[in-house]
């Protein structure tokens, strides 16, 4: 598949001629420098755009074969997402934002679900703290314990260990991979951190749009 976008001068090829498949269980690193189209990549494989030409098949379905309002049904459904930035609700508690994919997808226990979570990832203690009162890695534990917690077929990570120090980085990656191997989800990482990526069976690596290895 490929993606262009129409520009002042033009047509600029982002990503040319990406092709791969993913097994279920599958773990894949996506590494390359800033500006090699990793996070377009991401945003592809999660339906959140739309390819220029080829296809991609998430779970059977083609993706440009469904409406945005498929798309997003898709991603609440099957799909799990951590970012770089954490990106929780700042004015909810840390119970509150894992509850919040569990009752979107209209689960009738998000609360126990929500609380069972957030123990396992060694947050027992701080339901009722909002994002505000946590250090860096109790909020990326919260975003895993969130994304983890409607038991997705696919986790999309986003430099999950990007705005950690070298110790939360490595108790993160580590929570990631257990969680993964637990909950048999396939597992996309765009990552900078090469001990993250060679955790991975899997790795491409992109440079200017392309495959490279």
């Amino acid at each position: 598949m490929s993606k262009s976008v129409t520009g002042p001068q033009g047509e600029l090829r982002i990503l040319d001629d990406i092709n791969f498949a993913l097994a279920p269980r599958d773990r894949l690193a996506v590494t390359g420098v800033s500006g090699s189209g990793k996070s377009t990549l991401l945003g592809l494989l999660a339906g959140l755009d739309t390819v220029t030409s080829g296809r991609i098949s998430v779970l059977g379905q083609d993706l440009a074969q469904l409406d945005e309002d498929a798309r997003a049904r898709l991603r609440r459904q099957h799909v799990g997402f951590v970012f770089q930035a954490f990106h929780l609700v700042a004015s909810f508690t840390a119970l509150e934002n894992v509850m919040l994919p569990l009752e979107l997808k209209g689960s009738g226990d998000a609360a126990a679900v929500a609380r069972d979570m957030l123990e396992r990832v060694g947050l027992g203690a701080r339901l009722g703290h909002f994002p505000r009162q946590l250090s860096g890695g109790e909020q990326q534990r919260v975003a895993l314990a969130r994304a983890f917690c409607t038991s997705p077929a696919i986790l999309y990570a986003d430099e999950p260990t990007g705005n950690l120090d070298a110790a939360n980085a490595e108790a993160v990656a580590e929570l990631l991979f257990d969680l993964n191997e637990a909950f048999g989800t396939t597992l996309v990482i765009v990552t900078h951190d090469e001990r993250l990526a060679a955790a991975c069976p899997r790795r491409i690596a992109l440079a200017g749009g392309r495959l490279v290895a």
